[in-house]
């Protein structure tokens, strides 16, 4: 029976028993040798001599080998039978021996051997005694149940030790992939935020600089001033997109906000897309601006960025307005334009005539107003213009009501 889960009392139960067997050994030796029969003494010794090595032996080897533990066990049982034989002295040793049947052999086996031994020492007492007492069969009997119900005791323990084991590791295996996932978890929203920030900046950056260089290059011949005017925009959209990717690495608010507020910010960012596209691009702010955190600022500023860039790319509008509307419990901000149009509901959010999108940018601007508790609407239809409308909540509202 395994019993790594309870060594140490397993090892104290073991010296308890090998103590008790050699106790018992020497009182039977020490009575054999004061009634002068040296040859019984002689075999006592040898029994003790087979206990001690097959403990000796056992000690050594650790590992389960139950053939060998058996055969001395048979052999133990039958030389303490031919003692107990010879001398009542040794009937005694029979009460370890019950420590042992029931620990190196099954259940089914051992409890028989129990009781097959226990009938031995009650025969062995009959033999010399002539004749069988109460008290010569209640010694051996008691000392049976009480061995046979100590077992069963560990045996039930080590099985609720086990379950408990497994449990325990159940619970770490749960606990490590929970973990995990939490870490999955932490990288994708990570992957999602990267992926909101470049295409809202740097996507969006080159994405200017390459409209700028083509119409440099289509002005270069016919109207060589304004194509170095758009070198010289494209130039500047470079180096703010430089910026905003330095400061990206750098987890610092955007370059447009470090040096103003949210409306400054907006109108710089309006009149830099007014530059660089062929529509008429303004912003107005209506209300009076309210302090708001930062994430707030970032999340609109990002938002108005992605929607000027999929009016000036995809919708080939003549106007667009940018309005930044501050109520008493929330922020809004409209960018609407008069150009194309699309259908929401059966382009799946993406501008149909976008060929280069990627369809992220529409997603990626409710992903940050939903992060705020806000909400972002897209109203638009064939021929009839665009309008991305976000509204977010002003923090402290609720208690103002």
């Amino acid at each position: 029976m395994p019993n790594d889960l309870f060594s140490p009392a397993m090892r104290l139960l073991g010296w308890a028993v090998h103590g008790t067997f050699l106790v018992l050994l020497a009182i039977a030796l020490v009575r054999t040798l004061h009634d002068g029969r040296a040859g019984i003494a002689a075999g006592g010794l040898a029994l003790g001599a087979l206990y001690v090595g097959g403990v000796v032996w056992a000690g050594h080897d650790r590992r389960a080998r139950p053939v060998p533990a058996r055969l001395w066990l048979a052999l133990l049982t039958a030389a303490w039978a031919g003692l107990a034989a010879a001398s009542p002295d040794f009937v005694w040793l029979a009460f370890p021996l019950f420590f042992l049947y029931l620990h190196l052999l099954p259940l089914p086996a051992a409890l028989p051997g129990v009781a097959l031994l226990t009938g031995a020492a009650i025969g062995a007492v009959a033999w010399h005694g002539g004749g069988v007492t109460l008290a010569e069969v209640l010694g051996p009997s008691i000392g049976a149940s009480v061995a046979t119900l100590m077992a069963l005791a560990y045996r039930a323990l080590y099985r609720e030790s086990e379950q408990r084991r497994r449990l325990i590791e159940d619970l770490v295996r749960t606990r490590e992939r929970l973990l995990r996932a939490e870490a999955d978890a932490a990288r994708l929203t990570e992957r999602e935020r990267l992926a909101r920030e470049i295409h809202d900046t740097l996507a969006q950056g080159m994405s200017s600089i390459i409209l700028l260089l083509r119409a440099a290059r289509r002005d270069l011949d016919s109207d060589r001033d304004a194509a170095v005017g758009r070198l010289a925009e494209a130039e500047q959209a470079a180096a703010e997109n430089l910026e905003e990717a330095r400061n990206f690495v750098r987890e610092l608010a955007p370059p447009a906000l470090q040096r103003s507020s949210l409306p400054d910010a907006l109108r710089r960012i309006t009149e830099s897309a007014d530059a660089r596209s062929t529509a008429r691009i303004r912003f107005q702010v209506s209300g009076p601006p309210a302090e708001l955190p930062v994430d707030y600022e970032v999340a609109l500023l990002r938002i108005a960025q992605g929607a000027l860039g999929n009016a000036a790319g995809h919708s080939g509008a003549e106007n667009v307005g940018v309005t930044l509307t501050y109520l008493d419990d929330m922020v809004v901000l409209d960018v609407f334009d008069d150009g194309r149009g699309f259908d929401p509901a059966a382009s799946g959010g993406r501008r149909p005539e976008g060929g280069a999108g990627t369809g992220y940018g529409l997603r990626a601007m409710r992903d940050r107003a939903r992060a705020l508790g806000g909400a972002l609407t897209v109203e638009s239809a064939l021929r009839e213009g665009t309008a991305v409308v976000a509204t977010l909540p002003l923090p402290g509202a609720e208690e103002r009501r």
